[in-house]
């Protein structure tokens, strides 16, 4: 049997909900692909988290982690190691925005909301890697799952700002991070209908712009070929990348009008 890309590797994954989201199919392949996985989940979703561990080829351990709670951050680390002795690659799933940061009231959100946009969706990518970064003292890989900002989207408003921030961070942890064998990457996939999808005004928006603009199609019940860049930037066949931004959307960025 051949030998998977991620053999003996240990992966933390968040952002697990169910079974249709990106971080799942890459806890799945991270699995097949002979990595060991540890999830993390937060709040009421916690259990959504845990039932979808239960789905994975090998069910995996499941922690509690809110990345705006240092008391939780601090106590990753020690979490993650009662499951393995280090940690090789680190995926970050996580964005949220309040209501009144989207939906077309770009204009009158107000910046307590708009803070909460930024430290769960951006700054949190920095919160992640550093609790992380104890267990990662022979290198590894941090990867964020992203949504092009180099472009306003319809009713996206401070989400899409936040995006345009993550993106920033990741270059500077990539900068920081670098002398420790550590490589930060972002996949920037298209629109997927996940139960965040939900969460967003205006998703079928998204659906039109992928129907006429991608050049070799998209799926968007397919969360697969963005889990599947996930799972390539976090094994040793991209030992030189670090600060891209890889994008898997059909094609789509790379279009005009």
């Amino acid at each position: 049997m051949p030998v998977g890309i991620l053999e003996g590797k240990n992966i933390v994954i968040t952002g697990v909900l169910t079974d249709q989201s990106i971080a799942f199919h890459a806890a799945r392949l991270a699995q097949e692909q002979g990595a060991n996985v540890v999830l993390t989940g937060y709040g009421r979703a916690l259990s959504l988290t845990k039932r979808a561990a239960g789905r994975l080829p090998n069910a995996a351990p499941v922690l509690e982690l809110d990345v705006v709670n240092q008391d939780h951050l601090d106590a990753l680390a020690g979490g993650v190691k009662e499951h393995m002795d280090r940690v090789d690659g680190v995926l970050h799933s996580i964005g949220f925005a309040p209501a009144e940061a989207l939906g077309g009231n770009f204009l009158n959100t107000t910046w307590s909301d708009v803070a909460v946009a930024l430290e769960v969706s951006a700054f949190s990518f920095k919160s992640l890697a550093m609790a992380c970064l104890p267990l990662m003292n022979e290198g590894g890989s941090v990867v964020g799952l992203d949504f092009d900002s180099t472009m306003a989207w319809p009713k996206y408003d401070w989400m899409g700002v936040a995006k345009a921030a993550f993106e920033s961070t990741s270059r500077y942890l990539a900068r920081d991070l670098g002398p420790k064998g550590i490589r930060v990457n972002l996949v920037a996939a298209g629109p997927i209908r996940t139960m965040a999808a939900k969460g967003i005004p205006g998703f079928d928006g998204f659906e039109e712009v992928w129907a006429t603009r991608s050049p070799i199609g998209w799926d968007l019940d397919d969360p697969e070929p963005a889990a599947k860049a996930c799972i390539a930037l976090m094994s040793d066949w991209f030992p030189a990348t670090t600060g891209e931004i890889v994008h898997v959307d059909g094609g789509v960025h790379s279009q005009g009008a």
